[in-house]
């Protein structure tokens, strides 16, 4: 409560006060009904389709952990936040969407808060790392002689200090979590920005380092391997069948990684342009109605990975000599 008076005061000071603020009860639902319901059940049948498929993916990886390729550990990190995002986040939204309010109060607010952003986070850092593997994997072809699995495990310690130190920043002081607009699920306070100069440098802080600099470094990352595999098919073409067919199954790892980060990027880009624009543009401008869709359709993120795992899988297996049986093996081993 202190820290909220404590916001009270600073945001008065400046002359704005945000939206949970504003009034006694910031956790009831500025929806209707309806519209509550139907969001409900929305983020209900994401829910269960990113468990059931993010769950399969990691259960057949633990089957052949051992032989498993730094890619696809990296593969099978990202499957653990979308299902982290899944189990410890939806159902808290859920449940205060069919109840047409948030549920659990000011401390569940920013748990769900803080999770929702340290499993984001951990996917978006966890697809820069894929793309610099791959990057590195087909434009400098002696990277993949020295890369051992112990350099992924490392990889990923650091992919989760990462996350969880831009997640746990905001209760340092600098930064806090708060209630959307609409009133039944919570976010990072991204109308800090418009309180004071501490905010927007921690609004700043957070864009660059957790969304700007991770989606540069992926788009470099492809951008090189197109012009790299448009310059180099003629080459390949001379080398033996068992470095032409490596070269065909790095190449599959790429389409997935490449797959996997557009339908992250396409799904999150629409809530972080709302995010800045309620950071930075006019204050209350976005309408409550309008910004409960990009929120709903960056949850729906999680679910997009072990479709794509399928589909290029079954792509992949049908396209070799043998048809549905290398598509059955294709199955076991992955």
């Amino acid at each position: 409560m202190s820290g909220m008076a404590s916001d009270q005061n600073n945001s008065s000071q400046e002359g704005y006060i945000p939206h949970y603020l504003q009034k006694e009860d910031p956790f009831a639902s500025k929806l209707s009904r309806e519209a509550d319901i139907i969001a409900g059940f929305y983020l209900t049948i994401i829910g269960i389709l990113s468990t059931l498929g993010n769950g399969y993916v990691i259960f057949m990886s633990s089957k052949r952990k051992k032989k498993l390729r730094p890619a696809e550990i990296m593969t099978v990190n990202l499957a653990v936040c979308d299902l982290g995002i899944s189990v410890v986040g939806k159902p808290f939204s859920i449940i205060s969407f069919f109840s047409h309010r948030w549920m659990f109060g000011w401390i569940g607010c920013r748990w769900y808060g803080w999770a929702g952003f340290f499993f984001g986070c951990g996917s978006l850092i966890t697809m820069t790392a894929v793309s610099l593997d791959r990057y590195l994997k087909i434009c400098h072809l002696s990277y993949g002689t020295w890369l051992k699995r112990h350099h992924a495990f490392i990889c990923l310690a650091i992919i989760w200090a990462y996350a969880t130190f831009w997640a746990t920043v905001p209760f340092a002081g600098v930064g806090s979590y708060a209630p959307e607009p609409f009133g039944t699920s919570c976010t990072l306070d991204w109308w800090l920005a418009q309180a004071s100069v501490a905010g927007q440098v921690f609004v700043l802080s957070i864009l660059f380092f957790c969304l700007l600099f991770p989606t540069a470094v992926i788009v470099f990352s492809y951008v090189k391997i197109i012009l790299k595999v448009k310059s180099s098919t003629k080459e390949v073409a001379h080398y033996d069948t068992r470095i032409q067919n490596s070269h065909i199954l790095e190449m599959k790892l790429t389409k997935v990684a490449m797959l996997i980060c557009a339908g992250f990027l396409l799904a999150w880009i629409p809530y972080a342009v709302v995010s800045v624009w309620s950071a930075f543009g006019r204050p209350d401008s976005v309408p409550i109605q309008f910004s409960v869709v990009p929120t709903l359709l960056a949850k729906s993120a999680a679910m997009y990975n072990p479709i794509i795992y399928q589909v290029i899988d079954c792509k992949f297996a049908c396209c070799r000599p043998g048809g549905l049986k290398a598509k059955s093996s294709s199955k076991k081993s992955r």
